[in-house]
């Protein structure tokens, strides 16, 4: 965004409600971090570890709480969660091209397909038959959206998202590059030693105002649909197999892999490289951090955990030694019980006596 582009820190703050701190002209054309930020631009302060940089800053101006702004001579616009704040007024400078409504010369589209007049569908696309295409929606280049699959209204794609047959996808709905929507599930029968594929017949259903990472998998129904809820955020690389359901507002974050069946809550949160085995289900409000390997269903709300935290490469090596001898030390503990008991019981007999 140019200076001409810019907008007036008075009106940053009345699109906030937000308490102005300083000069309400002051022009705001972008947003940068306390440290890297310049006279015309925005930043904020939501983490304590970097209010060490507030007083040296040279941004225009800076969302802040409160208990931050008192001392701080800046301009300030102050706010009870900065980082919401600043998430609200990142779209106003967001430098995304917008496609033009319409069809490129170089696109495919199947005589039976849907398209709002309003929508983009960009170079190379393919439109099979009788997709639909709702308003406002932004098909990139090179996407690929399969036989009766459906994108709601606002819907964007970025270049090379690939949309097998029979996707419903609700509105607003943005899916990063690389992203594949109903591709196959993982479903074989063992015939002897050999492999019989499953034929995968159902489809997959998007909720409103999800968004899909770069090069996220989402595997199509066996039978039912895979379902995704409304307002859920994926991460780039998760693997998302056949029959999953996700509830509303879940977020995951990169690398996490959900096998078949699964079915997880709403408002959960399910951190980097987590695994989970099929045929399970976790609760609403569930917590799981990175790398743990979920084996069993979550009941109740709650953070959760599995494997071990970082040591020194000397000192987890001593830790993995001493890990192989617990089975040893647990039979030999149960053999000091019972040689216990024994003596306890016979010296009870002889006081009886």
């Amino acid at each position: 965004m140019s200076q001409t582009d810019s907008i007036s820190l008075g009106q940053l703050a009345e699109r906030l409600d937000a308490h102005l701190q300083g000069d309400a002209n002051q022009p705001i054309s972008g947003m940068a971090t306390l440290q890297q930020a310049g006279p015309g631009e925005l930043s904020f302060l939501a983490n304590s570890q970097y209010r060490k940089y507030l007083a040296e800053t040279r941004a225009g101006a800076v969302l802040l709480r409160a208990s931050d702004a008192e001392g701080f001579t800046g301009n300030a616009l102050i706010v009870a969660d900065p980082y919401l704040a600043y998430a609200r007024l990142s779209h106003q400078f967001d430098r995304k091209p917008k496609s033009p409504s319409g069809i490129h010369p170089t696109a495919t589209v199947a005589a039976t397909a849907q398209i709002d007049p309003t929508a983009s569908i960009g170079p190379g696309a393919v439109i099979e038959d009788a997709a639909v295409i709702a308003a406002g929606a932004s098909v990139g280049a090179q996407c690929f959206v399969g036989a009766r699959s459906q994108i709601g209204d606002g819907g964007w794609l970025a270049p090379r998202v690939t949309l097998y047959h029979d996707v419903r996808i609700g509105q607003r709905v943005s899916i990063q590059s690389g992203a594949v929507i109903g591709s196959e599930g993982f479903g074989f029968a063992n015939d002897q030693g050999k492999w019989e594929k499953i034929a995968q017949i159902g489809g997959v259903l998007i909720g409103d105002d999800v968004e899909i990472g770069a090069n996220t998998t989402i595997d199509r129904g066996a039978l039912s649909d895979t379902i995704i809820g409304n307002g859920v955020k994926l991460d780039n690389q998760i693997q998302i197999a056949h029959n999953v359901q996700i509830g509303d507002h879940t977020a995951m974050a990169a690398c996490v892999g959900i096998s078949g069946s699964t079915r997880i809550g709403k408002h959960c949160t399910i951190a980097g490289g987590v695994g989970m085995v099929g045929h399970i289900e976790v609760c609403d409000h569930a917590f799981v951090t990175g790398m743990t390997m979920v084996t069993r269903s979550i009941t109740e709300p709650g953070a959760y955990s599995s494997g071990t935290a970082m040591q020194a490469a000397g000192d987890w090596k001593k830790s993995a030694a001493r890990l192989r001898q617990l089975d040893g030390l647990f039979k030999r503990v149960q053999q000091l019980e019972k040689q216990l008991a024994d003596v306890t019981s016979s010296a009870a007999d002889s006081s009886e006596a």
